[in-house]
C-alpha cells in the first residue's frame, strides 16, 4: 500500500463520499495565504469551513461538502452547533468530519467560557451574554443553566440544569435552589434559550421564574436575572421588568 492510498485508510468511506475532485495544494494554500495575510473577515463562512475541513480530508476538494453543509444549516455556527445526527444526514459528512466539526465547537465554548468563569459578572457582562450566545443561540431544543455567583457576584458554577424540546424544558424550582444551597452559592443567573430565535417570555417562562425567585428568596438567595438567547438577540427579565414577584 502506498502513503497516498495509507492516508485514504483512516477516513470514513461517507467521508470521502461527494469529494470526488483532488484539490490542488496551491488551491489550499492561496486560501491559508489568504486568511493568514488578511484576517477572518476575508473569508465567507464557507471558506471559514474548507479551512476546518482541511484537516479532515486531506488533498481532496473539500467546497462542496463545505457548502452543502453551509446550505442544509444556514450558516457556520449552525453547522457547528448541529447535532452529530444530524451532520451524519448531509452527503459526505461521516466521522471523522463530525468529530473535526465538534473539536472545534467545544474550544469555541471553553474559550469563551475561560473569559467568565471567576470573575465578577458584573464587570463581565458583555462576556457573559458572549458566552451564553456561543453555547446556546444556535441550538435546536430548549436547554436551561444556571450561573452561580458568590456573595462579591463572583461566577464560582455555570451548570446546565435541564434540557427540553423544541419549545420547553422542564424546570424544577427545589432542584435548582438545592444546587444552589450545594455550592454554597449566594445568587443566581438563569439562562434559557428559545430555538424558535424569539427570546420573548412566555406566561410559562414568567411563572417558572416567580416561583424560582419565591424559593430562593426564602433562603437569601437573590435572582439577579433570567435571561432567554434568541438567535440574534436576548431578552433581560430584570430589563423588562419581569423580575419581582408581584
Amino acid at each position: 500500500m502506498n502513503h497516498f492510498a495509507e492516508s485514504l485508510s483512516f477516513f470514513d468511506d461517507d467521508d470521502l463520499m461527494v469529494i470526488e475532485t483532488a484539490q490542488g495544494g496551491g488551491d489550499r494554500q492561496r486560501l491559508r495565504d489568504r486568511f493568514t495575510t488578511c484576517g477572518p473577515g476575508s473569508v465567507p463562512d464557507y471558506e471559514l469551513l474548507e479551512l476546518i475541513l482541511f484537516r479532515a480530508i486531506p488533498r481532496f476538494d473539500v467546497k462542496p461538502l463545505a457548502l452543502a453543509l453551509i446550505d442544509h444549516f444556514g450558516d457556520l455556527n449552525r453547522v457547528l452547533s448541529a447535532a452529530p445526527a444530524l451532520l451524519a444526514k448531509v452527503k459526505g459528512c461521516g466521522p471523522t468530519v463530525i468529530s473535526e466539526l465538534k473539536l472545534i465547537e467545544a474550544t469555541a465554548h471553553r474559550m469563551a467560557r475561560a473569559k467568565v468563569m471567576h470573575r465578577c459578572v458584573i464587570s463581565s457582562w458583555d462576556a457573559v451574554i458572549d458566552y451564553c450566545h456561543t453555547v446556546m443561540a444556535h441550538r435546536d431544543t430548549e436547554q436551561f443553566r444556571i450561573l452561580f455567583l458568590d456573595t462579591k457576584n463572583t461566577l464560582i458554577a455555570d451548570e446546565e440544569q435541564a434540557k427540553g424540546t423544541v419549545d420547553h424544558v422542564p424546570v424544577y424550582p427545589r432542584e435548582v435552589i438545592k444546587r444552589a444551597l450545594e455550592l454554597n452559592a449566594a445568587s443566581l443567573i438563569l439562562v434559557h434559550n428559545h430555538p424558535s430565535g424569539d427570546p420573548t417570555p412566555s406566561d410559562s417562562d414568567i411563572n417558572m421564574t416567580r416561583q424560582i425567585e419565591t424559593a430562593a428568596k426564602a433562603l437569601s438567595i437573590t435572582v439577579h436575572d433570567h435571561i432567554i438567547i434568541g438567535k440574534s438577540r436576548e431578552v433581560s427579565f430584570r430589563d423588562w421588568g419581569l423580575l419581582g414577584n408581584p
